[in-house]
């Protein structure tokens, strides 16, 4: 098997594989973190003080990574996969079963992550596309910690595959046929995460974050159905569930940008010191742009452009939610 992108993510899931005992290679980008770990079988920028199994072999060749494998799993930022994928596609055989742990929106096109892998291998492969989403910290996932999380694909006989290859006692996975809204909910709730953390940045209190969690929640599923998305998908752990974590938990990189900026902090400073991508800031401007082409009313995510994009106060943007018309919760 191939793992596609030596972050966080993608380490976690080749250590994993590696542990039930699959023959797996880890492509990195870079030399550096490549060397490191081959040598010190540790990858120190994106899992600090995580053992990884000697039979994991790493490589900067992505043909050596695809070439031959059954299943290979892409774990890169979003604005990095369609180079990447491009670049594996003369490589990767017919019969290979591609599974995505990237989730975005490609900036310049919109597309989903799902939209542009078929794109780049062609429709005739959608069925063999797998979407993984769900709360899941990836230093969780790498300390065996449990998790759960969802995978969806087309083809129910693919996705029970992959759901075999990757469950484990400490980590499980479900089923879903719905592509579309397993991958919009690991985008969405990126940008509510930010809101989540301005909302903690200006202590705002628990009751205005759980009020923003779940008003987030119907922003993320007016989006997700207006695309062709089960409603009931975003009630589950690709919605819900991630959407919780990444606005709770403290190892969030989208939260922890969220407080800084509502701590007072340009946004320009919180990023020139982060190693590790928030791909909050990047989706917020793509969902917002989706949001206006479909005509889909998303006032959290609205907000948060201002605040990131055109430099708005972000108290002045907790204000003007608050004091928005009045109307029914549902409907």
């Amino acid at each position: 098997m191939g793992v596609i992108g030596a972050g966080g993510w993608g380490t976690a899931l080749a250590k994993l594989l590696c542990e039930k005992d699959y023959d797996v290679i880890l492509w990195c980008h870079g030399e550096p973190s490549c060397r490191e770990i081959e040598q010190k079988r540790e990858n120190c920028s994106y899992l600090p003080r995580i053992l990884l199994p000697d039979a994991l072999e790493v490589t900067r060749s992505l043909k050596e990574a695809v070439s031959g494998k059954n299943i290979i799993f892409f774990a890169v930022p979003s604005h990095h996969l369609r180079e990447v994928a491009q670049s594996a596609k003369p490589d990767v055989s017919p019969d290979t079963v591609i599974v995505c742990g990237t989730k975005g929106l490609e900036e310049r096109t919109l597309m989903t992550m799902g939209d542009l892998l078929s794109e780049i291998f062609g429709e005739s492969r959608r069925e063999k596309l797998v979407f993984l989403s769900g709360p899941t910290f990836a230093l969780e996932v790498a300390r065996g910690l449990p998790a759960a999380m969802t995978a969806a694909s087309l083809d129910d006989e693919v996705c029970t595959a992959v759901q075999e290859v990757l469950s484990t006692q400490s980590f499980r996975v479900y089923r879903s046929r719905d592509i579309v809204g397993v991958q919009l909910g690991g985008v969405v709730k990126n940008v509510i995460a930010i809101a989540a953390g301005i909302c903690d940045g200006l202590s705002l209190g628990s009751n205005a974050r759980a009020a923003l969690i779940t008003r987030g929640l119907a922003e993320m599923t007016r989006l997700a159905v207006r695309m062709g998305a089960e409603p009931l998908t975003l009630s589950g752990l690709p919605g819900l569930g991630d959407l919780v974590l990444t606005c709770t938990g403290t190892l969030s990189r989208n939260r922890g940008v969220g407080v800084e900026i509502g701590r007072g902090k340009s946004l320009d400073e919180i990023l020139s010191g982060m190693r590790m991508v928030a791909e909050g800031v990047r989706n917020t401007s793509a969902v917002h742009l989706l949001a206006q082409r479909l005509g889909v009313e998303m006032p959290i995510v609205d907000q948060m452009y201002q605040v990131l994009y055109e430099g708005k106060n972000p108290s002045e943007a907790a204000r003007d939610l608050m004091q928005r018309a009045l109307k029914p919760e549902i409907g």
